[in-house]
């Protein structure tokens, strides 16, 4: 997998914009962040629930891993793009794409009523 395909691929999902973020590249769909690609061009991340994640590390370990600390543990999932195929990536960033085109939980802070 290169940069150029894991970046062909975000692309390709309807709505998806590129623009950057703490210096590397950050694929936006509804306004949300979920794949990025690391500057070292080796790595790219892919951000899905921790259950997706967990599937993903299981079924492909050479290719997805946690991202350190609290971001790993909310789903943000690290993609080696020396071992992931097309296929695989595909399919997680493709879920990663679905959930940040989902509208916004509703808070659940009480509003003022309206006068």
């Amino acid at each position: 997998m290169s940069v150029r395909t894991f970046r062909q691929m975000a692309l390709a999902l309807e709505g998806v914009v590129e623009a950057a973020h703490m210096g590397h590249p950050d694929f936006r769909a509804g306004g949300r962040i979920f794949a990025t690609l690391k500057g070292d061009g080796k790595a790219g991340m892919v951000k899905l629930t921790p259950e997706e994640q967990a599937r993903f590390v299981t079924t492909f370990p050479k290719a997805f891993a946690p991202e350190n600390g609290a971001w790993g543990r909310q789903g943000c999932t690290r993609v080696d793009l020396g071992a992931v195929d097309d296929e695989a990536l595909g399919e997680a960033m493709t879920l990663a794409w679905r959930a940040a085109m989902q509208p916004p939980a509703r808070s659940r802070a009480r509003r003022k009523p309206s006068r």
